[in-house]
């Protein structure tokens, strides 16, 4: 019998997120280097290094594109990566981001400017709940489209919070995905108590108890090690 892939190490995953996308987004792809430099950027100005990686943020990028999505929403901008991998891979569509911490809203202006999409990314400071209900009136009224497409990587005690929000703002057949559920298998380690973890589990139980959404949660390996995202549709 043949050893388990499983075995194979956080190296292995590196490596095969380094090799694929190398060729599948290589630099000479146009947007490639606004993206080098808002990683580099947000590095100097001391963010975490918390950001999608490429693998993903492109993934979320090509989900738009297939969904012909008009208005994408990301909670937890961070430096802006993964808006600026959005609005780059999808010139016609607007993105709404929101940053709580006002050091990292800064950066993340200072390179969407630098990418060239101020046109197209929209970055509100201040708390994701505080701010969702200004964003629904803007839906409500029609000075922005419905939702297509949901990004939440935030504080994961709120993820249904969130979740639950930004249901009425959604187009029917929007996706939500909800980052880092997995949580290097914390998510079933009922031992693990931290809030965490626990606002992951409960986005899990809370999404399959709700009939305006349909989910599945993919496990992922990569630079980012183990974990997972979860997908949730709107009906």
């Amino acid at each position: 019998m043949k050893p388990s892939r499983l075995t194979t190490s956080s190296q292995t995953w590196t490596a095969v997120d380094a090799y694929t996308i190398s060729h599948l987004h290589p630099p000479s792809k146009k947007n490639s280097a606004v993206l080098l430099d808002a990683l580099t950027q947000s590095r100097d100005e001391g963010l975490p290094d918390i950001a999608s990686y490429p693998v993903i943020a492109k993934f979320y990028a090509l989900q738009c594109r297939a969904m012909r999505v008009k208005h994408a929403l990301e909670i937890g901008t961070l430096g802006a990566y993964t808006s600026i991998f959005l609005a780059t891979e999808n010139p016609g569509m607007q993105i709404t981001t929101i940053e709580v911490d006002p050091h990292h809203y800064k950066v993340a202006q200072q390179n969407v400017a630098h990418a060239g999409v101020l046109e197209q990314v929209t970055a509100k400071l201040g708390a994701a709940l505080d701010v969702l209900p200004e964003l629904a009136k803007e839906i409500e009224s029609g000075g922005k489209p419905r939702l297509g497409f949901v990004y939440i990587d935030a504080d994961k005690s709120n993820n249904w919070k969130y979740v639950d929000v930004v249901i009425p703002m959604c187009e029917s057949g929007a996706v939500i995905f909800v980052d880092n559920i997995v949580r290097g298998g914390d998510l079933v380690d009922r031992a693990k108590k931290d809030a965490s973890t626990a606002g992951s589990r409960r986005v899990v139980e809370m999404v399959g108890k709700d009939d305006r959404l349909d989910g599945v949660v993919l496990q992922t390996v990569g630079e980012k090690s183990y974990d997972g995202i979860l997908m949730a549709v709107v009906r």
